[in-house]
């Protein structure tokens, strides 16, 4: 989707007024089965007031300039502020009331506000409350509607709500009593829910024995089947099946607990024939990628669509270079080289800044050929509308040096612009073919001063099952941000190196990696991980040892 199409969808939501209220539902936790429009308005918002099982990806959307309130039942500390997470002061929980009165304030103070609920505002989410309190104040609000937990969470356990000759009608009910509706015990119906076809039941885990007990007392058959569906759709989802009379049991031997969602009906056997989430061959696996932001949406969008949970951790970022002249001057006499290589994606994307830079587009290369390390920098080149000339069978050094000898470049100029620290393979082939070699760093790479605050805390708690580099950089700068003490952790991850280089530098430090990309590309990482993991579960997906990143 390119900005224009991007433009066009926003466009089509309009504008979020100052001042008014959006109540948006967030969905059922999976971060992209947020509505367009849900999204639109996080992005607008000034202030964003979230629940508690709101997930970071979705918050990412927040502007970094807007405030980000955490106002979940339980006590949580931060700043509140640019893009910081934030409880009230001491820890306090906030009630429904100090939520209520924190959207009229932010309201009134001329400000965008979205209060951001998990799953649907109005279907147990209180939004129907928000409504009528910002009605009474004067305050402009809209709702943004969104996929409640009963939608989501059987579409990814593999249970249809109806189902043909099974059910035709479907009940959505809370297992939770709330201490203001007056009558101290259980809120359902089970006489009446007894006849019902399916049932779901919202938070009904710490009922759920007593509940499946009044059920049977009422006239339902102790062997209907019930499904447990433990953080629906999202990557670690986990679901028990059971009946009536053993469902209970099999659940705390499973250790589920909230959230989850019950399922009562027929419908539950559906599973056994079209159960396909839970089955993707990396669901439940925990991997951290290190590519820097903006380069990990293919690695990372790859994984979590075979099931796999991603972590962001950058290691290397990009920093501009201190004097570009000798660059400018190459690609403006760019005439006087046979070839240009390129070896990176970040390359291809810093070489076509400075002839931007210089009033000059793909046009000025005219003429010259150009290599491309691999295909992932070929790729890069065709956003560009440039198709390479040479790219060698194996993403490395050496491979291209050999195929651009097989060129025949003796006596021919060669323009090579790549990072500034990089191995001399391909200079010293070059050279040693007899062609003349402008060597020239078009860019730089640094390292962050730091990690994600959640990768450090999932790897600290030994949460994290793998971890990708993808070059030599991406795997010291991970050893210097973990520093000697932390880094010890990294024994009990398994590493997949995107190509023998890395693997090398890996191996230098005395660790050694789970897996070697072929091809050296973000397809060849993906295929080794699956691979990998498809191997020790015996063919037949991840097993449940490994959805807990078996360590």
């Amino acid at each position: 989707m390119d900005w224009q199409q991007v433009s066009r969808l926003m466009s089509m939501v309009g504008e979020l007024s100052p001042g008014t209220v959006s109540l948006v539902g967030a969905g059922p936790g999976d971060s992209t089965l947020i509505t367009l429009r849900g999204a639109v308005r996080v992005t607008q918002a000034d202030v964003v007031l979230h629940d508690k099982l709101i997930g970071p990806e979705l918050l990412g959307l927040v502007r970094p300039d807007a405030e980000r309130i955490f106002v979940g039942k339980w006590p949580a500390h931060g700043s509140g502020s640019g893009g910081a997470s934030a409880g009230p002061p001491g820890g306090v929980p906030w009630t429904q009331e100090r939520i209520n009165e924190a959207m009229v304030a932010h309201a009134r103070a001329g400000r965008r506000v979205v209060r951001l609920k998990g799953g649907d505002p109005f279907v147990f989410g209180r939004g129907g409350e928000e409504c009528e309190y910002l009605a009474r104040h004067g305050v402009a609000f809209e709702v943004v509607p969104g996929i409640t937990a009963a939608f989501g969470a059987p579409a990814t356990a593999g249970i249809p709500l109806t189902h043909r000759g099974l059910s035709r009608s479907f009940t959505l009910v809370t297992g939770h009593a709330d201490p203001g509706d007056g009558d101290g015990g259980s809120p359902l119906n089970f006489a009446a829910l007894a006849r019902m076809e399916t049932i779901a039941i919202y938070m009904g885990v710490r009922t759920l024995d007593s509940n499946c007990r009044q059920l049977i007392d009422a006239g339902m058959k102790s062997s209907t089947p019930v499904a447990v569906i433990q953080w629906g759709t999202r990557c670690w989802q986990r679901t028990v099946i059971g009946d009536l009379a053993t469902i209970a049991a099999k659940t705390a031997v499973a250790g589920i607990q909230p959230p989850a969602l019950v399922l009562i009906g027929e419908v539950v056997r559906m599973r056994e024939s079209i159960e396909w989430f839970e089955r993707r061959p990396l669901h439940g696996q925990v991997i951290a990628v290190t590519r820097m932001r903006g380069q990990a949406d293919s690695l990372a969008g790859e994984l979590t669509s075979l099931g796999a949970e991603v972590i962001e951790a950058p290691t290397i970022a990009l920093a501009p270079m201190v004097d570009y002249s000798a660059v400018d001057e190459a690609l403006r006499h760019i005439g006087r080289y046979a070839w240009l290589v390129l070896t990176s994606a970040n390359g291809v994307d810093a070489t076509f800044g400075r002839l931007a830079a210089m009033g000059l587009d793909s046009r000025a290369l005219a003429g010259v050929k150009i290599a491309a390390v691999g295909t992932a920098t070929a790729a890069r080149m065709a956003a560009y509308g440039i198709k390479p000339d040479l790219v060698p069978g194996e993403a490395v050094g050496e491979a291209l040096a050999e195929a651009l000898v097989a060129q025949g470049i003796a006596g021919q100029r060669v323009l090579l612009l790549r990072a500034e620290v990089a191995r001399r393979v391909l200079n010293d082939a070059l050279a040693a073919a007899g062609a003349a070699c402008d060597d020239l760093a078009v860019y730089r790479t640094v390292c962050p001063e730091q990690l994600p605050e959640e990768f450090v805390r999932r790897f600290d708690r030994g949460e994290i099952g793998w971890i990708t580099l993808t070059s030599p950089s991406s795997w010291y700068n991970l050893l210097s941000l973990l520093g000697p003490q932390r880094a010890g952790g990294l024994y009990n991850v398994k590493l997949a190196s995107i190509g023998p280089v890395t693997t090398r530098a890996i191996r230098e430090r005395g660790y050694a990696e789970a897996v070697e990309a072929d091809p050296h590309d973000v397809a060849g990482l993906v295929a080794a991980i699956r691979g990998y993991v498809h191997a020790r579960s015996g063919g037949g997906g991840s097993s449940e040892s490994q959805s807990a990143g078996e360590r």
